[in-house]
């Protein structure tokens, strides 16, 4: 099995393909990989690309940088809307969509297990991609929120669903209604990460995680994840 480019079609969202192991991460850091539209149709095309190589038989999601994505680049929507026609409620709605259904959705549905891996801070939306993920490795320095009461935002990218089946619906209201920031021991207690890894060498520690699912039979896990 050779290592290749995954061609996401941006520079906000890269890939590659390491032995068994598809890895896609977010890439803005300056930003803190706040998601932008680019991500959004990088999804699509890496996803579709990891979908269809037999090769592939995990998918690591993870950030660059040293933050996993802050969620919703508040500040380019406010960019974009000073810079010209502000899209209808419905237009947003619709968008707001697609784009759920093109990242969170098709993590949870693709038929191969599928990682988030934690370097630094997963919030709002991007939390919400996490959970999505069938396992979640975190950093120790990582930290997690669910930021949406913070910004007058009711929660998107099926968060509220994903973040209910792992804590039960009282915590999950506590955690969206007051958007306590947890350290990574504490999402480890909560169940909202599986493993917390060493800061230092955590991508190579996440990846190797990677390969040991990988190394179980693909079929397996498959049926797995579908019955699970």
């Amino acid at each position: 099995m050779s290592d290749r480019r995954i061609e996401t079609g941006t520079d906000d969202l890269v890939g590659h393909v390491d032995g068994a192991v598809g890895v896609l991460a977010f890439n803005r850091p300056d930003r803190r990989n706040a998601l932008s539209e680019e991500m959004y149709d990088g999804f699509r095309h890496g996803l579709a690309d990891l979908t269809a190589d037999p090769e592939v038989r995990v998918v690591l999601v993870t950030g660059r940088g040293g933050a996993f994505c802050a969620g919703g680049d508040v500040k380019g929507m406010n960019e974009r809307n000073s810079g010209g026609a502000v899209a209808t409620v419905e237009e947003s709605v619709d968008r707001l969509r697609r784009n759920q259904l093109s990242v969170s959705a098709a993590i949870h549905e693709l038929p191969k297990p599928v990682i988030a891996a934690l370097p630094g801070a997963a919030a709002g939306a991007g939390l919400s991609i996490a959970l999505a993920a069938d396992l979640r490795l975190a950093s120790e320095r990582a930290v997690v929120v669910t930021a949406f009461s913070n910004v007058g935002a009711s929660g998107d990218f099926g968060g509220s669903w994903f973040l209910t089946q792992l804590v039960g619906p009282a915590k999950a209201r506590e955690l969206y209604f007051l958007s306590d920031r947890m350290t990574a021991d504490e999402a480890l207690e909560l169940g909202i990460v599986n493993r917390v890894l060493p800061a230092d060498g955590f991508d190579q520690a996440a990846l190797d995680v990677a390969h040991r699912v990988a190394g179980r039979p693909p079929i397996a896990l498959r049926h797995m994840k579908e019955n699970l």
